[in-house]
């Protein structure tokens, strides 16, 4: 079991030497340096290449998703198309920053990165999960502006509290790895994931109760609430194996924030937003054929 937790640590997360420099070394070439200098190289690698993927792939597909939401006129996916891209950006830059974090001098910097790529990622949660509260209702501007606001107050208390511990207490929030076992810390991501879990677990309850027909009757959106309810639950357990003193509870946590910022943006764009973009084809093929045919081109068809 020993031997397994040292080759988790060296591959997955942050090694202890990295996260400490020695005096004299470490000072100016590890803010520079590949991140695989902080992480392991399986790490490092898993992390960025996903997140750079993503990216090209919404670039791949950025005119035409734009011509689409442009049609479609559903301000509820433009602003959450707008949303993905912001975010999927910030992410991107959180996984290639990641040697900020065992660089002392860069400690503000990562603070500050990683507090709006994770406040970017929980306004994505929270708002999809108020949209998906609001089940068939959520179809308007006044749903959209309704999410947004309560949304919005929930992530700005969020950032408040983190930017208080942060730089008011000093607690390392977003620093991980052997070594940073502080209590606080950890105790208060506890409870940030058994909030998340509780409310991931109360929607999986209400689609098995009366209280379905509330909900979207796309078995995607069932699916999406499934995956973030186990991802979920999985980092709280990680946070309390590492809360008590369980080293097992680092590699668990680093293969789940791997995972996460792998996949998330990811399954959040196909479960939300591919079915539009690929209805609004189908709407778009049904009105270049009403348009031709209005034109008489297919007359000669008939003839």
């Amino acid at each position: 079991m020993t031997g397994l937790e040292e080759l988790a640590t060296r591959t997955l997360l942050i090694s202890p030497e990295a996260s400490v420099p020695a005096d004299g070394a470490g000072g100016g070439s590890g803010s520079s340096s590949w991140p695989a200098e902080c992480h392991g190289l399986l790490f490092s690698v898993a992390l960025v290449v996903p997140a750079v993927l993503f990216v090209a792939y919404l670039a791949s597909q950025a005119r035409r998703s734009c011509a689409k939401l442009s049609y479609g006129r559903s301000y509820i996916m433009i602003a959450y198309y707008a949303l993905l891209w912001i975010v999927s950006i910030l992410n991107l830059i959180w996984c290639v920053l990641q040697s900020w974090q065992c660089t002392p001098t860069k400690e503000v910097s990562w603070n500050i990165v990683s507090l709006f790529t994770k406040s970017g990622l929980l306004f994505l949660e929270i708002s999809l999960i108020a949209f998906l509260l609001q089940g068939n209702r959520a179809s308007d501007l006044e749903a959209l502006t309704r999410t947004f606001v309560v949304s919005g107050v929930i992530v700005a208390a969020d950032v408040l509290l983190k930017s208080i511990y942060l730089f008011g207490f000093g607690v390392p929030l977003f620093v991980d790895g052997p070594g940073q076992s502080n209590r606080v810390k950890w105790g208060l991501w506890i409870i940030h994931k058994l909030l998340l879990t509780a409310i991931y677990g109360l929607i999986l309850f209400m689609h098995h109760s009366k209280w379905r027909e509330r909900l979207p009757a796309r078995p995607a959106f069932y699916n999406y609430i499934c995956a973030m309810f186990l991802i979920n639950a999985i980092s709280l357990f990680s946070c309390v194996l590492i809360q008590n003193g369980a080293g097992f509870g680092f590699w668990l946590h680093g293969l789940v924030t791997l995972c996460y910022h792998s996949a998330y943006l990811p399954l959040l764009y196909v479960t939300f937003l591919a079915d539009f973009f690929q209805e609004e084809d189908l709407r778009l093929e049904n009105v270049y054929y009403s348009e031709m045919k209005d034109a008489g081109f297919f007359d000669a068809d008939w003839e």
